[in-house]
């Protein structure tokens, strides 16, 4: 049997594929996933990865995979099923009807499936389907750790060196359980210097960092990545905020020179009772939305950056209430100006968030919306690296990030 032939015993589009997958390369994917998903009655299966500035799906080639063109994100029925995290029915004629299906890693989007029946699929194929476009997923994360073809697909652009360090630095973009969901963005994509982001969830607890590197290019994405690094061995190794803070600090103190520090958020929130808490190293402050209204948490003046500081940073406390949405993001956001030096602002980034999140939109989509607002501000021309992440707690809106 090769990689992509299917068992002439299994009836089981699951099992067929699960059982291909153990021996498969990379670039075999897309023509292995159409010819096992023609047990689901699928006569046509194309795989959709997002760009890096999720602009854009773009299809995986393979032998035998029908050619399709680039779609937009924005304005098209398989964007649609990516935006809104749902399944897209679209009849383009009589003997051709298809199903739009997101993929998913967890709760993080990776792109689309777009699979196509002769006849209209039953509710049952429906099901199988999605089910079968998960295992999809899980196959795509799986061979993108060991091979360059989904990254490479991805690029729409050059990516700069100091990128490629900080993409490969990062969580998943998005995760979610039944008790918070978390998403992060950053741009320019393409061209990101100084800014990252990090996160754990852990037992009763999150853990999150929001970074700005100093500088631009390389020398901030070193800096970035030895920040990273010593914040996950100080969170690994259970130390409290202050004391991880200080790991960090010092990390940097003595391995760059005076001129380079860092600004950063540390933040713990505790999952059972919603109790946030802490370390401002000269970033701006975390910001609440509760409901409609921003809510500012109680005033705590901020440290000094992180290569900077003399003592144990001092750490922040609130309490969250149900519903709560946490806001840590860099000062690109806030500080992106118009050309006719207009800030966005606190208020314009809460406001776009509560209206995104009155409208039904999830909380990557939101992010991925704000972005693409950020820019627009600044007519596409970003002055600074600019980095975000959001935390939902006890939303209830968690379900609305599954198919």
């Amino acid at each position: 049997m090769t990689d992509a032939a299917v068992d002439p015993t299994s009836t089981d589009p699951l099992r067929s594929l699960l059982r291909a997958s153990h021996l498969l390369a990379a670039d075999q994917l897309p023509a292995t996933v159409q010819t096992h998903a023609r047990l689901l009655g699928a006569r046509e299966t194309v795989l959709y990865l997002a760009d890096y500035e999720q602009a854009t799906l773009l299809p995986l080639p393979g032998p035998g995979v029908p050619e399709r063109q680039e779609l937009a994100i924005d304005g098209t029925m398989a964007g649609r099923a990516f935006r809104r995290v749902e399944v897209i029915r679209s009849a383009v004629r009589e003997a051709s009807h298809r199903l739009w299906i997101p993929l998913l890693n967890g709760v993080e989007r990776l792109g689309v499936v777009e699979m196509v029946f002769a006849t209209a699929p039953t509710r049952a194929v429906d099901d199988d389907a999605r089910v079968f476009a998960s295992l999809v997923a899980e196959l795509v994360v799986v061979n993108d750790a060991y091979s360059d073809a989904f990254t490479r697909l991805r690029r729409r652009k050059t990516l700069s060196l100091a990128a490629e360090i900080q993409w490969e630095l990062l969580p998943p973009l998005s995760f979610g359980t039944h008790r918070v969901v978390i998403t992060g963005a950053l741009e320019p994509a393409y061209d990101i210097g100084g800014d990252t982001f990090d996160y754990a969830v852990t037992g009763d607890h999150a853990d999150l960092l929001v970074l700005d590197s100093v500088g631009h290019g390389l020398p901030a994405a070193f800096l970035a990545s030895a920040a990273v690094g010593t914040y996950r061995h100080a969170r690994r190794d259970m130390l409290d905020l202050p004391d991880m803070a200080q790991a960090v600090n010092d990390v940097i103190a003595t391995h760059f020179t005076g001129s380079q520090f860092a600004t950063a958020v540390l933040a713990r929130l505790d999952l059972d009772t919603g109790r946030l808490r802490w370390v401002n190293a000269g970033h701006p402050p975390p910001l609440i939305l509760r409901g409609g209204s921003l809510v500012q948490p109680p005033h705590c003046p901020p440290d000094r950056p992180l290569g900077l500081q003399d003592r144990k940073a001092i750490c922040c406390e609130t309490r969250l209430e149900p519903g709560d949405r946490v806001l840590l993001h860099t000062d690109g956001i806030t500080e992106a100006r118009s050309p006719d030096g207009e800030f966005f602002g606190e208020q314009r980034l809460a406001d776009f968030v509560t209206t995104a999140t009155a409208a039904g939109d999830p909380a990557p989509e939101t992010m991925r919306r704000l972005m693409r607002s950020v820019l627009a501000h600044q007519a596409d021309q970003l002055q600074d690296d600019a980095s975000i992440v959001f935390l939902e707690w006890l939303t209830g809106d968690e379900e609305g990030l599954q198919v």
